[in-house]
This record gives structure tokens, sequence and C-alpha cells, in this order.
């Protein structure tokens, strides 16, 4: 059976005391959160150095969609047991604890457990905009190993329930991620002339 995969906000701390922002599908794993970052990642550095996170579930998509495309000013408030912050728009949001590290050469499984579990806002429902959102945003984080072909039938495929559902949050998340498709494209389409 597959382990159902939770996309959330990761914030991570540098050695600088820095936060981190990045979008991060993780999984529930025996009563234990698990993260498992590709090498090379800022945030693996991050969780092994400092030994903690928080991990914000948020349903503003522009965080999501800033992340992969260098927009990661976003307001933050200190985390309350662990060094970390918490998104101000976060409906919900758990402080993490490393606890094990299962070291592996591509994507090692890093195991957390909460020590700190808030619920600052209601969950108004799902919307088929932010749906898309994401996974145009899961696309991008896969430019360099996916096919242009595929890339661009789901977007043609997602863009239906941005045109149907989205609102001003979710245009502009999505105008931010086709604006990076374009981007790698015209970079393909210059390599391949060149």
């Amino acid at each position: 059976m597959t382990e159902m995969i939770y996309e959330s906000i990761l914030i991570s701390v540098d050695a600088e005391g820095h936060p981190h922002i990045a979008p991060f599908g993780v999984r529930e794993r025996n009563g234990l959160v698990l993260i498992a970052p590709f090498r090379p990642s800022a945030s693996l550095d991050n969780l092994l150095n400092q030994r903690a996170a928080v991990l914000n579930l948020t349903d503003d998509v522009r965080v999501f969609a800033g992340a992969l495309t260098g927009r990661r000013t976003w307001s933050l408030r200190k985390a309350d047991q662990v060094n970390g912050y918490v998104l101000d728009s976060a409906l919900a949001h758990r402080e993490l604890e490393l606890l094990e590290v299962k070291d592996n050469a591509t994507r090692p499984e890093l195991y957390f457990r909460v020590v700190h579990e808030v619920n600052h806002a209601p969950f108004r429902g799902f919307n088929r905009a932010q749906a898309a959102v994401i996974e145009l945003a899961v696309l991008v984080s896969r430019l360099h190993m996916l096919p242009l072909e595929k890339i661009n039938a789901e977007i043609e495929y997602l863009k239906i329930a941005i045109e149907k559902t989205a609102g001003e949050r979710e245009q502009e998340a999505w105008s931010w991620l086709i604006e990076r498709v374009e981007n790698h494209q015209a970079m393909i389409k210059g390599e391949n002339q060149a």
C-alpha cells in the first residue's frame, strides 16, 4: 500500500539562523514525520545541522509557487519550542525534532517526532485551483527530469481548474510557475539552437 504524501511548507534554519522556506511532500510512518530530501539540498543540510524544523500547513499556494520561483520572503514568527519559524499564513504548524537518519546517497530518510503542534485557523475546504497550483509546483520542481511534452500536456489539463475556480492568490501563484516553465523552455530551445 502506498503511503499518503502531504504537501506542506518546511522551514529549516541555516547555520547563521536564517529561515529557508521549501515545499515538501512529507509522509507519516510509525507515528513519526518522514522527510526525504534529494541530495544536494539546502533543506537537507539545515535539517542535519540543526536537527529541527517547522512543518507549516497553509492554503496560500503562493508560498509553494514562491519557493520555486525565488520568492521566499514571507511573514514569519519564531516557533514556540524549536529553533525555527512559523508562517504567519499557516493554518496549522508542527514543530519537529530529528530522531533518526537512514542515510542514502540520493535521498536520505529523516524521521522527526512532533514536539509541538498548533491549529491557527480553520481549513475552509478544497479548491481545484489550489490543487492545480500544487501539481504545477511539483512539475516545476522536476523540470530538469521531465520531458517538455509531458509538462505542457499537464499544464493544459491543470489550466482548466485555474480558469474555472482560481482566486487572486491562485492566479498569482500560477503566473509565477508558468513564467518559470516558459523560462526553462526558452533555455532548452536556446541550447538546442546553439
